[in-house]
């Protein structure tokens, strides 16, 4: 289970640095500022949980058990929802398309997903030997 968190992490790294390259040079063109922002947010956390990925694979590896698997799995998604949702946001904002506005109710859900990420780590961590 942990090469799978390592091989999501370097997929969904390299996806940051080309996203957070496309928001840096060419998105600014296209949508306003605080849309800029919101897409920026996006890839702030998507980076950190990255890492995040990383760590819990590498632990996993050292210290299986299910609370790392649900760690690993619980930073995917709320990488998927979270930022994928700002993704979703921005692009509909840069086409001028306003029927999906609902949209945005999955990125706090992928909050909470990141949260629950955060504490499965914490619990995995408690278990390991002095």
């Amino acid at each position: 289970m942990h090469k799978s968190f390592l091989v999501w992490a370097a997929v969904f790294g390299a996806l940051a640095v080309i996203l957070g390259a496309f928001g840096a040079h060419k998105l600014k063109e296209l949508v306003p500022p605080e849309t800029v922002s919101t897409f920026q947010t996006g890839v702030t956390y998507q980076f950190y949980h990255v890492f995040a990925l990383i760590v819990t694979g590498i632990l996993f590896a050292h210290l299986p058990g299910s609370a790392l698997v649900w760690a690993g799995r619980c930073f995917i998604i709320g990488i998927i929802l979270f930022s994928g949702s700002l993704y979703a946001l921005t692009m509909l904002k840069m086409t001028g398309n306003v029927g999906l506005k609902g949209l945005g109710i999955l990125t706090p859900i992928g909050g909470v997903f990141f949260i629950a990420g955060w504490v499965s780590l914490l619990l995995g961590v408690l278990k390991l030997k002095a």
